[in-house]
């Protein structure tokens, strides 16, 4: 039977919650993706939609070249599946991608964990729950837990898995890593937008002007 091949990436991103995380389950590497290659150009998650923003967060195609993961690092594992649950499982994340308005990061559910209380949400997830689920619904991974109460080290610790790689993010060999500046950029298409606006409201203020200007005349 012919096999493809699904990646699993861990990742430490030593943001403050990264940290707290990491300090409240003594391990690290709490952050869990799942990449349909192996050069992580198809990541996806829940998380973050905003680098700089830990309180927007929904599902999300992770960009890895952004500064925010410059100190990132990671723990790579592949994951054997057949054709078929590869199509499904590439079919689930293109139409959430299409529908990621409608998803939303399940931060009751991340603390629900901590307590060893599901809270299920709809269209909601965090990291591990999310990538639990997608696999358990292609009937790949069937896990001890319910997908909610599911930890990125209990993934891990699945003996599908193979470690391919661990170490910093941007030194995967497979990985062209190519950084972004993503607060610069941020910020010049904030200020784009922005200029963009007031240039508008001048012109509509001088057209409203030169209107009233013309009634003034005619009267």
């Amino acid at each position: 039977m012919k096999t493809k091949t699904v990646y699993l990436l861990f990742l430490s991103t030593g943001t403050l919650l990264a940290k707290t995380i990491d300090y409240y389950t003594n391990t690290s590497l709490n952050h869990v993706s799942i990449s349909l290659d192996r050069s992580l150009r198809l990541v996806y998650s829940f998380g973050r939609k905003r680098p700089n923003n830990p309180f927007i967060g929904g599902f999300i195609r992770e960009n890895l070249n952004l500064s925010f993961f410059n100190r990132s690092t990671c723990a790579i594992y592949q994951l054997k599946v057949t054709e078929q649950e590869y199509q499904q499982l590439c079919e689930k994340i293109l139409v959430m991608e299409g529908q990621k308005h409608l998803y939303r990061y399940n931060f009751l559910g991340l603390f629900g964990v901590m307590m060893n209380k599901e809270f299920r949400r709809h269209n909601a997830y965090f990291c591990s729950q999310f990538v639990a689920t997608i696999l358990q619904e292609c009937g790949v991974y069937q896990g001890s837990k319910p997908a909610g109460l599911i930890r990125p080290q209990d993934l891990r610790a699945w003996r599908e898995l193979k470690l391919i790689y661990q170490g910093e993010l941007k030194s995967y060999p497979y990985f062209n890593h190519q950084p972004i500046g993503d607060e610069i950029s941020y910020w010049k298409k904030s200020l784009f937008h922005y200029s963009f606006f007031i240039d508008k409201r001048i012109k509509e203020t001088k057209h409203l002007a030169r209107q009233t200007l013309r009634q003034i005349k005619f009267f």
